[in-house]
């Protein structure tokens, strides 16, 4: 089992920034790719970043691309989004995912085996 904690969420502005972070607990080494997701008010949850936990390979839903920058720690087993230039239609609630093995599609959510609990994300206008 993997437990994972999102934190660093709450209310910003529009334009500004705000930085979130994922801590991963028990069995991790067996981590592949670990992201980002977020379900706006009344919406589905969407695709937000992804992280090959190996190589660092990054991929973001359009979107984001140029304002949000997903990283990581392994040695702290810690996931990361650093979110710039932040709008309203960012509002939602952002929820960390983990995947323990390869997957050819990391951007829906049946991807991953692991979920967080959510931190919301409020962006005023």
């Amino acid at each position: 089992q993997v437990q994972l904690v999102e934190s660093g969420g709450g209310l910003v502005q529009a334009g500004g920034s705000l930085r979130l972070s994922c801590a991963a607990s028990g069995r991790t080494s067996s981590t592949a790719v670990m992201g980002w997701f977020r379900q706006p008010p009344g919406k589905e949850r969407e695709f937000v970043a992804a992280i090959s936990w190996s190589s660092e390979t990054t991929f973001y839903e359009d979107s984001v691309k140029g304002r949000f920058t997903i990283s990581r720690d392994s040695a702290k087993n810690a996931l990361y989004l650093q979110m710039n230039s932040a709008r309203p239609e960012d509002t939602a609630v952002y929820y960390c995912a983990a995947a323990m093995g390869w997957r050819l599609n990391r951007r829906v959510t049946g991807a991953y085996d692991y979920w967080g609990q959510g931190t919301q994300v409020t962006v005023s206008s």
